[in-house]
């Protein structure tokens, strides 16, 4: 790191999937960031934060990336990259290339997958919904129309609610006495 005064890193997230690695700088408010993404490193330096302090890390990576194919946004709170592994395949067991811990380096599970799952794709919202309205009839694709329901909240009956047909009070939910005609018998109940 360059200077005579110690800079702290910033808060940085990963994860990965079998092709790429997303690492998230959270860094509020960082004006014109410097960000150099070379194959074996990524260099972050840049002035943010709620206290505007510098912040300055190098990140020497676990395995090689391609730099032409990393992509980075940049958002009002995160700095969002997107490096592309050379060699697609297994998942790195870390970020770094010291297997060690870092205070500033943590897992982001919102995109963290695990490497069983990496060929099925997370659900976005836009997915989620199409799923979801789908399984509106078991998964036929058809939803249930309740718009054209022919009867309406007026006609309506619940049971035990006063009904002048059967003469059923609220809080009553006894039959009447015709209802009990077209009951079967009921078993006897055994003596112990």
């Amino acid at each position: 790191m360059s200077g005579d005064a110690f800079v702290s890193p910033p808060p940085v997230l990963w994860a990965q999937r079998n092709s790429v690695i997303y690492l998230t700088i959270c860094l509020e408010d960082c004006r014109d960031p410097v960000i150099q993404i070379n194959p074996q490193s990524v260099y972050f330096r840049g002035v943010g934060g709620t206290d505007r302090k510098p912040h300055e890390i190098t990140i020497e990576l676990n395995k090689e990336i391609i730099p032409e194919q990393s992509k980075q946004f940049q958002t009002g709170r995160t700095i969002e990259l997107i490096l592309k592994k050379k060699e697609e395949g297994p998942f790195w067991p870390q970020l770094t290339k010291l297997k060690q811990r870092y205070h500033w380096l943590k897992v982001n599970f919102q995109k963290w997958k695990e490497e069983d799952d990496s060929d099925l794709e997370l659900l976005s919202e836009d997915n989620l919904e199409d799923m979801m309205r789908s399984m509106g009839d078991l998964g036929t694709g058809s939803r249930p129309n309740f718009d054209n329901d022919s009867d309406s909240d007026d006609t309506d009956k619940e049971p035990g609610i006063n009904d002048s047909n059967t003469g059923a009070k609220p809080g009553n939910n006894f039959s009447s006495s015709s209802d009990d005609e077209n009951d079967e018998e009921l078993p006897p109940l055994e003596s112990p």
